[in-house]
């Protein structure tokens, strides 16, 4: 019989095959896969593409400035949480079960979104188009409570590293989509590049209506997973229907909180203030850059094919870097690994600042930050993912998730007036301080965990 290696590297070289094996095999990886597709496509059809369009529209920069605010609805999904998460939709949930009825409906509401705002000119009604963006955020960030709380639901917390990997896949594939892929779709529609034409993005956006069928057939093909018996939400029979509100209530809205801190007690203020920093340098550098890409003479070729194309693809590089490592070495030094290496990237920025319009340059910054933010991602989403409780885990996960975006996402608002006051090498440097901190955070959070730190080799 073969002797196992002495010097480990045996075993390390088997851990390593083995969780690789979980993402070619496992139906739940794969299904994780094609929810982040559906997850990751509106984002930045109400973000990043959709400004885009705004200033070839002849929008102005302050306006779509406020307008990019839309995207906050990510940052207040934790007030519809404990709805999504315990409240049922009749006759869907009978026929589907609680998540994946959430799931169909938040998925209708995306594609009548995108479909309207394909139809609708910012230039002759800027107001409706803010209207349906704002629709189709809030239905986004309901789907993403849901798949959340499915991923938690569906497997141990060992394997969320590699759920969250494929998660970041499918998401950072679909940004591919809303982003280089609209583009590319609206250059090929559009017969005068040298002027503003509504009807290129109306068929970039109604391809994107379309697209979003992948998430609806997912969530029809997919199992419901099952939950403890306490995630029900049920009263006791013969209850009256005020008491049955009001247990409704302290179920869906009180406890998932009240766990949260007597679980971790004193902890749990350390954790939501690491989380509610650990992405700040990338997010908040994130708000400028297309437009510091157009200012350094970058063109939509190029800024398609480096930034939205070759980016994402690092992105997802790193993702897999990212999940596999968290599976081998656990979670908190690859998420001390990510946290390093955020801040660091963005000085790159300052960088090309100073050397201005250079394709290859470009090249090697964007690859570098996204795969960087890859690896971050998904040493934070398992991060997260580990904090919750499985009774709650709609309701304490978008608290996470929301927590994450809501500072940065407000930052990121001043971000130009910043850029005019220091330029934009000051600026990116200013975003790479903003780490440092969550440096410190991570590290006393691994010192003083209630939790025991867990990888491959438990």
């Amino acid at each position: 019989m073969t002797q196992p290696s002495l010097s480990g590297e045996g075993a390390e070289a088997h851990d390593w095959r083995n969780a690789w094996r979980h993402v070619r095999d496992d139906a739940r990886v794969r299904r994780l896969f094609f929810f982040g597709y559906s997850s990751g496509l509106p984002l930045l059809l109400v973000f990043g593409t959709l400004s885009y369009w705004l200033r070839e529209a002849g929008v102005d920069r302050a306006t779509i400035g406020y307008i990019s605010w839309v995207a906050l609805a990510y940052g207040f999904k934790w007030i519809w949480a404990p709805l999504v998460d315990r409240m049922g939709l009749a006759w869907l949930r009978r026929r589907l079960g609680r998540r994946r009825s959430w799931l169909l409906l938040s998925q209708g509401v995306l594609i009548f979104g995108l479909a309207a705002m394909s139809m609708t000119d910012p230039a002759m009604d800027l107001e409706r188009l803010v209207w349906l963006a704002l629709l189709v955020a809030f239905a986004s960030a309901t789907q993403d409570i849901v798949i959340d709380a499915y991923r938690i639901e569906s497997a141990e917390r060992r394997l969320q590293g590699i759920l969250a990997a494929a998660y970041s896949f499918g998401y950072r594939l679909a940004m591919i989509t809303a982003s280089a892929g609209v583009l590319w779709i609206a250059a090929a529609v559009d017969v005068d590049e040298t002027t503003y034409q509504h009807a290129p993005w109306a068929v970039a956006y109604a391809v994107m209506a379309g697209l979003m069928l992948i998430g609806v057939l997912t969530t029809l093909l997919a199992p419901e997973p099952a939950v403890p018996a306490e995630a029900s939400g049920v009263s006791a029979p013969g209850a009256t229907q005020w008491v049955r509100l009001g247990h409704w209530l302290q179920r869906a809205v009180v406890q998932p909180f009240v766990d949260f801190f007597q679980r971790f007690g004193w902890f749990a203020l350390l954790v939501l203030f690491l989380i509610g920093s650990y992405r700040i340098s990338d997010i908040v550098l994130g708000v400028i850059t297309n437009v510091f890409y157009q200012d350094m003479g970058f063109t939509k070729e190029e800024v398609a094919n480096v930034s939205k194309f070759f980016g994402v693809v690092m992105t997802l590089i790193g993702a897999a870097i990212g999940g596999t490592a968290v599976y081998r070495f656990g979670i908190m030094p690859v998420l001390l690994l990510g946290g390093l290496l955020a801040p660091a990237t963005n000085l790159l920025f300052s960088l090309l600042a100073g050397i201005g319009h250079d394709f290859w340059w470009l090249v090697a910054v964007v690859g570098m930050d996204n795969l960087s933010a890859g690896l971050a991602s998904a040493a934070f989403v398992a991060y997260l993912s580990s904090l919750t409780n499985v009774v709650y885990s709609a309701t304490q996960y978008a608290l996470f998730s929301s927590l994450m975006l809501l500072l940065p996402k407000f930052l990121g608002g001043f971000s130009g007036v910043l850029v005019e006051t220091w330029g934009y090498a000051g600026f990116f440097s200013f975003t790479a301080l903003l780490g440092v901190p969550v440096l410190i955070l991570i590290m006393l959070a691994w010192r003083f965990s209630p939790t025991p730190e867990t990888s491959a080799n438990d």
